[in-house]
């Protein structure tokens, strides 16, 4: 994904697709049950077609907003652990914080610091810094 103007855009890599909101996932693979992460990333681009994505991305990232705390914590978390995303990010602006979830390897979360880069745990040496945050 890039930003370019304020805006973000999708980015593609090879059979990757990271798409920003608005964009529906089918979460149980549906068409009443969606969600619209901030960030989704899809590894197979059979799951994709001109209405979304359909069944569990590969990684989902959320960015904590007052309105949206409890349902990225809580809802989205046991949402997203069932349907099989392979990995869940919980960036908190406010706490400068990530908490990330590798549901695929069955581990505890592990939380960093925005001064810290942290590593995508499905892909060998993908690494996000969030020092340039503000």
């Amino acid at each position: 994904m890039a930003i370019e103007g304020g805006k973000a855009k999708s980015y593609t890599v090879a059979d990757i697709e990271a798409l920003p909101a608005p964009f529906a996932v089918y979460i149980k693979n549906d068409e009443h049950n969606y969600v619209e992460p901030d960030i989704t990333v899809i590894c197979n681009p059979d799951r994709l077609d001109e209405k979304g994505c359909h069944g569990a991305p590969d990684w989902a990232v959320e960015i904590l907003s007052p309105s949206s705390r409890y349902m990225d914590r809580v809802r989205k978390l046991a949402l997203y652990e069932a349907a099989g995303v392979r990995e869940y990010w919980i960036v908190d602006p406010q706490q400068k914080s990530v908490t990330v979830h590798h549901f695929e390897r069955k581990s505890e979360p592990v939380q960093y610091n925005f001064s810290e880069k942290v590593k995508a745990g499905i892909y060998d040496e993908f690494y996000v810094d969030f020092s340039e945050w503000k």
